[in-house]
């Protein structure tokens, strides 16, 4: 699942604190810290003040979105990877058997994970 503080990273959005999984805009605005400079001790100053944070609620929802759809798009990639044997492996089965032998032996993770 695709947290708001992932969104809000793939938006670019840095130096806030979330406290908490905000799910709609009343929590988002609550839960959510913007760091605005720090005071004479090197302390943060945080803001709770929407204007501060350079990012709506709209904006973290819709990228949420997007980024869910990406890993699901992607699920077949971490199903792969699970099977794939270690590169060392690959790389010793290359050397022994030759490229048609590995080729063969990554075919068939790749025919049962395919790309939708």
């Amino acid at each position: 699942m695709i947290r708001v503080i992932d969104a809000l990273s793939a938006l670019d959005i840095k130096d806030v604190v979330v406290y908490g999984r905000p799910s709609n805009e009343s929590e988002f605005n609550q839960m959510l810290k913007k760091v605005i400079g720090k005071d004479k001790d090197d302390n943060a100053i945080l803001s709770s003040d929407p204007n501060d944070f350079g990012v709506t609620w709209s904006q973290v929802e819709a990228k949420k979105l997007e980024l869910e759809a990406e890993y699901e798009a992607n699920q077949y990639q971490r199903q792969r990877a699970v099977e794939y044997p270690s590169w060392k492996d690959q790389l010793d089965k290359i050397y022994h058997e030759g490229v048609d032998a590995w080729k063969a032996e990554i075919k068939v993770i790749k025919d049962k994970y395919p790309k939708s």
